[in-house]
């Protein structure tokens, strides 16, 4: 989504959003009834896959909290999904719309106003001219995420201190 601002072989060799702290479990991508179906239909594995039914539909995520080795919450688990040498191995149908997003989130504000946030943990994206970034999600993005996230309010997320607001 964001390749148009973002290098793909940067974000490969990257890897920083593939890989979850103890303390930011919460980012842990949600995988929507389209993506467990390309999974369960693909060569993707279902079996880490935490699924939930809401009354606004069935989504899934996985849990990482065995996959660490010492209670140091800086450590981190790699995502499932995550090839060492390959990235990430989901096709894009397979693939949950936070990552293919990601460094933005579409989130709640305090106020309860649901907006377009960037994350500053992002490395590649902290090297772009903030209002470069504005600009494209303002102009190329904004709508159509906004859109998606109304119809799977179980992808909205809390906003977080810190992020960039309003892009």
């Amino acid at each position: 989504m964001l390749s148009k601002i973002l290098n793909k072989e940067t974000c490969a060799e990257c890897r920083f959003c593939c890989c979850f702290r103890r303390t930011s479990l919460w980012e842990t991508p949600i995988f929507t009834k389209e993506n467990i179906d390309a999974i369960r239909n693909g060569n993707g594995n279902s079996d880490v896959l935490k699924e939930i039914e809401t009354p606004s539909g069935l989504y899934a995520t996985y849990d990482l909290s065995d996959k660490y080795l010492t209670d140091d919450p800086d450590e981190e688990a790699p995502c499932p999904y995550l090839d060492p040498n390959r990235g990430c191995i989901l096709s894009t149908e397979e693939k949950p719309w936070d990552c293919k997003i990601w460094p933005l989130r579409v989130v709640r504000q305090t106020d309860g106003e649901v907006t377009v946030a960037l994350t500053p943990t992002c490395p590649a994206i902290n090297k772009l001219d903030i209002e470069k970034v504005r600009f494209f999600v303002n102009k190329e993005l904004r709508a159509s995420l906004l859109d998606y996230a109304n119809a799977h309010p179980y992808l909205i997320k809390d906003i977080k201190e810190g992020w960039h607001i309003e892009m």
